[in-house]
């Protein structure tokens, strides 16, 4: 009797101990990234750097791997650097793998964007995916924003900005940064995963743009509002950026209408419930600024909102 007491409690030990430990998995599973069950990153190949892009500006602060397969980009004192798609396009998925410098980094801007402002200055469009740099002790911003026919230009900029605090360190390890541009929606994406979807049927970008990374000097707003400066004592400052994907319709195709967008999910255009599903965990999770948030813009500049 004293056994099958003895037998009887130590299974009842082992099913606390089981509930418990799936408690904590459970619990562990609530911050691990979802998964948004469509990975365009796997499905566009990467390409050389030299196959979809070149050197735009300071080609002194530029390194190119022997295989070109991988640039870094670097910001001193003296310069920068950037590059830009060696073609121009109406619309597509445009992704990088990006790994920025851990350290004092504010005030530098590693960015990876589309723009047509060398074709429409002053009256320009563009999308922007922005590292903005920080200091010891504070996360990386990333930054999302978008630009329509010259709300970027002049002195009272006209953002539409979303920002996060990502759920990884960016200088540990390359992350696959992507904007997915179509004609009713654009989509950014880290590590395939959605952080935001803009849809403003009156204020879009459908002009042709072209693809640009670059690393610069934006003291006097990107860390803490201006608050910290790049602090050349700790120069060079460096980017890297690695997995080039391009596939969009080519702005000078003789055919466009042969070129249909590249879809948002394995089902077509729109998203998928589980990739909504995983954009709101990030949004939740890492959201950190919102514009249509922000009670101190003037809403008539904002219909969206």
């Amino acid at each position: 009797m004293n056994l099958l007491r003895q037998v009887v409690a130590m299974a009842a030990v082992v099913v606390v101990i089981m509930n418990d430990s799936s408690s904590v998995s459970a619990g562990a599973g609530v911050d691990a990234q979802p998964s948004p069950g469509y990975y365009p990153s796997k499905v566009i190949r990467s390409m050389a750097f030299s196959e979809g892009y070149s050197n735009l500006w300071g080609p002194q602060h530029q390194s190119l791997s022997q295989d070109q397969q991988a640039l870094t980009l670097l910001m001193d004192r003296s310069s920068g650097s950037g590059f830009k798609s060696k073609r121009s396009y109406r619309n597509g998925y445009f992704g990088a793998s990006i790994k920025v410098q851990p350290g004092y980094t504010a005030g530098v801007n590693t960015a990876f964007y589309l723009s047509n402002n060398e074709l429409y200055p002053g009256n320009h469009d563009e999308i922007d995916m922005e590292l903005l740099g920080t200091v010891p002790g504070e996360p990386y911003t990333l930054q999302t924003n978008v630009y329509v026919r010259g709300t970027g230009d002049g002195a009272h900029l006209v953002g539409r900005e979303m920002r996060f605090h990502l759920w990884f360190d960016p200088t540990e390890d390359f992350h696959h940064y992507a904007i997915l541009w179509n004609p009713d929606q654009i989509v950014f994406l880290v590590d395939d995963v959605p952080v935001r979807r803009y849809q403003c049927a009156s204020l879009f970008p459908d002009r042709q743009m072209w693809v640009y990374g670059s690393i610069w000097d934006a003291s006097d707003w990107a860390t803490d509002g201006g608050r910290y400066k790049a602090d050349y004592r700790y120069q060079p400052f460096l980017a890297r950026f690695q997995g080039f994907r391009i596939s969009g319709c080519d702005a000078s195709s003789s055919s466009p209408a042969t070129c249909r967008p590249v879809p948002a999910s394995s089902a077509g255009a729109d998203l998928s419930t589980q990739q909504l599903d995983a954009m709101l965990w990030a949004q939740h999770k890492s959201m950190v600024y919102y514009y249509c948030q922000d009670r101190t813009k003037d809403r008539a500049l904002y219909p969206e909102c």
